[in-house]
C-alpha cells in the first residue's frame, strides 16, 4: 500500500483543522482528524496529530467522553504558512 509522506499528512490535518475553523476554544475528537482518509492511513494520521500536540501545533483537551482538540491559536502564523503551501500545492481552497 502506498503511504503519504509525513508532511502532508501533517499539513493535511492542520488543514483539515483550519477550514473547520477549529481554533483555540473551539474543539473536535482527535479521531475526525482520521475521517475521510483510506483505512490503511488512518493511524498515520492518529499519530501524527500526536506528534503535532507535542510540537505545540495543536492543543489537547482530555475530556470524560475523548481528547478534543484544536488549533494553537499561538502559533497561528506558521499553522497558516503550513496551510497556504499544502493548499496551493494540491489545489484545495482555504477560508
Amino acid at each position: 500500500m502506498v503511504s503519504l509522506p509525513l508532511d502532508d499528512i501533517k499539513s493535511h490535518i492542520l488543514w483539515k483543522l483550519h477550514i473547520r475553523r477549529i481554533w483555540g476554544g473551539k474543539h473536535t475528537a482527535i479521531e475526525n482528524v482520521a475521517k475521510g482518509v483510506q483505512n490503511h492511513l488512518r493511524g498515520d494520521y492518529i499519530e501524527m496529530a500526536k506528534k503535532l500536540i507535542k510540537h505545540g501545533f495543536i492543543l489537547s483537551k482530555p475530556t470524560s467522553y475523548g481528547q478534543q482538540i484544536s488549533l494553537n491559536p499561538r502559533k497561528m502564523e506558521e499553522i497558516i504558512k503550513l496551510v497556504t503551501e499544502f493548499a496551493n500545492k494540491t489545489g484545495k481552497h482555504l477560508i
